[in-house]
């Protein structure tokens, strides 16, 4: 195991009723920026319920934060904040909303001519400010409410790109399982595909002699593999949506990926394919995963193994036929939830797609991705082609 330093400021407020607790955790006197999507946080109650809570407050709202957050919608978002002299944002949605928010954040103090420099220059971790956030986390699956990772997209350039930040963690986040139920079942997948090939990004690398995060890991997946279609078949079981909101949370705080090698390869390619098609986050991950550990299966293939016998329970056979096994599980899992995992099942635009993100990951000059750099341009575009 290598050496790291961990720390997660974030508070979490897990539990029905939970939002009752919002203004113990807001400063008294704060104008809040309330951040949040479409309406469905009317539909469920999210909305009034929080709004009760905040009644003591200046509460400035934003609407309209789009899947996939835009930054031209964020830098509306910015300019209303800077004029209201917002000072404590609050993100009530899922994973996009509260990503939005935490680019808000970071961009309402930036000095600099274009907030979008800290995410082509990757300079948003040297930021010295950022406004408060806090979470009603409605959509489990990002694990955006307990760390400090955020992916805006710019529809002006076609362009999704992340950042991350210690001065976007939450100070606290609300999650109430009771708003899984309200879920379209394609959300709650895409859900349970998000968390789970974020374990994959943290876990399937090579041996790290790191068993307390393989052991952390592996639990993560096989609650996934457990409770996922628990949930799809009835999101108003409130054990099963707990525990699949907390899995989700678990998976990207943090937690498993110290002292341990991480790839994220995987995200990289797929943010492309959402950028360019508008294919759902989660969706990429299932087309583009699977295909890269192909494609690295000798560095791979050790991981793979113990992740064949540890979490699908397999145990015969040689090492190379245990992580060929291994794949086709994942990919048999991540279909029985009703999602598709190849490209072509989603555009018929596909063919250019390999050599168009080659070349956009030239410009960028990312040029040795994975956990030892060695997932290059050729390979990227082999791993693509191969997801066709």
């Amino acid at each position: 195991m290598n050496s790291f330093e961990y720390r997660n400021p974030t508070k979490i407020l897990f539990g029905k009723g939970k939002i009752q607790k919002l203004k113990d955790n807001i400063p008294a006197n704060a104008t809040i920026l309330f951040a949040y999507g479409g309406g469905s946080i009317k539909k469920n109650g999210i909305y009034e319920q929080a709004m009760a809570e905040l009644k003591e407050y200046k509460v400035i709202e934003f609407s309209g934060i789009e899947a996939n957050p835009r930054y031209e919608t964020c830098m509306r978002a910015v300019e209303l904040s800077r004029a209201e002299k917002v000072d404590f944002i609050l993100a009530v949605g899922g994973g996009s909303v509260l990503d939005a928010a935490k680019f808000i954040a970071i961009a309402i103090p930036y000095e600099g001519a274009d907030p979008w420099e800290m995410l082509v220059n990757r300079t948003a971790g040297q930021q010295k400010k950022a406004i408060p956030i806090g979470t009603i986390l409605t959509l489990p699956a990002t694990g955006s409410e307990m760390n400090g990772s955020s992916v805006i997209s710019r529809e002006s350039t076609r362009e999704k790109l992340s950042f991350g930040s210690p001065l976007v963690y939450p100070a606290f986040s609300i999650l109430d399982p009771q708003v899984v139920k309200s879920l379209p079942k394609i959300q709650i997948a895409n859900g349970v595909i998000d968390a789970y090939s974020h374990v994959l990004e943290q876990y399937m690398t090579y041996p790290s002699d790191a068993p307390i995060q393989d052991n952390f890991a592996e639990g993560i997946f096989r609650t996934l593999i457990e409770i996922g279609p628990k949930v799809l078949e009835n999101p108003a079981d409130e054990i099963s949506a707990g525990n699949f909101m907390w899995a989700c949370t678990m998976a990207l705080n943090g937690l498993i990926a110290q002292g341990v090698p991480t790839d994220w390869a995987t995200h990289m390619i797929g943010h492309e394919l959402t950028a360019l098609y508008g294919i759902d986050h989660a969706q990429t991950l299932a087309i583009i995963g699977p295909n890269l550990y192909r494609v690295m299966f000798s560095n791979k293939k050790q991981k793979l193994a113990q992740y064949a016998e540890r979490v699908w329970g397999i145990t015969t056979g040689t090492v190379d036929e245990k992580a060929t096994a291994a794949i086709e599980k994942t990919v048999s899992f991540f279909q029985s939830l009703g999602v598709k995992t190849r490209l072509s099942e989603y555009t018929g635009q596909y063919q250019e797609t390999a050599s168009i993100i080659q070349d956009r990951f030239s410009k960028r000059n990312w040029k040795a991705l994975g956990e030892n750099g060695i997932i290059t341009l050729d390979k990227v575009k082999e791993i693509v082609e191969m997801s066709y």
